[in-house]
């Protein structure tokens, strides 16, 4: 299966250098390029890509605004957007992140862990380090947003204690790999509670299920879980 790409990046060189690295690949596409936020949401409306690759700064509408825009939309639940930054120091990476974007990643990234990156996105899964969830998320989501965010105390309740322990892992940056091995389960156990998880908490993917946790107060920016 072919995963489907939609470049947004007000840079036209960097958005024919991705081009040619995506199309390189053989089982990824790009099927359009925009040049600005609101070229990305409508191209992503008509050509419902698999991966929208975004960039933060753009004119008109910035990647923040875009991938709230397209991750807001039903009919484009199947797309996934992954975030470019300059990381370090771009504190709208919380913002993307609560918007929907699925992961981030750095504009000095190496070609193989670009395309690995948004085969990961592509599955569904955060594109989100342990380093990166431990410090990037702890450090931007412990304060609460002061919009309406749609998980509540109240929706994280019906968890299972299970998906409840599970899901705080998940959120210190475990992998399930880990997770399982902590808990004495197999990792597709383990999988199937962070799905059940993200079924009861409206979550698109793995990482807004991370922003779940650290919003709702399910897990503290400062603790470390047990083992």
């Amino acid at each position: 299966m072919t995963i489907r790409v939609l470049l947004a990046d007000d840079q036209a060189l960097l958005r024919a250098t991705f081009r040619i690295l995506i199309d390189s690949a053989e089982d990824l596409t790009v099927v359009a390029e925009a040049a600005d936020g609101q070229e990305a949401v409508d191209l992503a409306a008509a050509h419902r890509p698999d991966v929208v690759l975004m960039d933060i700064r753009m004119p008109n509408l910035d990647g923040v605004s875009a991938t709230a825009a397209i991750c807001s939309r039903p009919e484009l639940t199947g797309t996934h957007v992954l975030v470019l930054t300059t990381f370090e120091n771009d504190e709208n990476v919380a913002k993307a992140l609560r918007a929907g974007a699925s992961g981030f990643l750095g504009k000095g990234v190496s070609p193989d862990d670009l395309l690995s990156g948004i085969g990961t996105v592509a599955a569904g899964d955060a594109l989100l380090s342990p380093g990166a969830t431990r410090t990037l998320i702890a450090r931007f989501l412990a304060a609460p947003a002061t919009d309406d965010f749609h998980a509540l105390p109240d929706a994280v309740k019906t968890l299972t204690d299970r998906e409840r322990e599970v899901t705080a892992l998940a959120a210190h940056g475990r992998s399930n790999a880990d997770i399982a091995e902590q808990l004495v389960l197999s990792p597709l156990t383990v999988r199937s509670h962070i799905q059940r998880a993200m079924t009861k908490l409206d979550a698109r993917d793995r990482a807004q299920l991370v922003v779940i946790a650290y919003q709702s107060g399910l897990v503290k920016p400062h603790t470390q879980p047990d083992g």
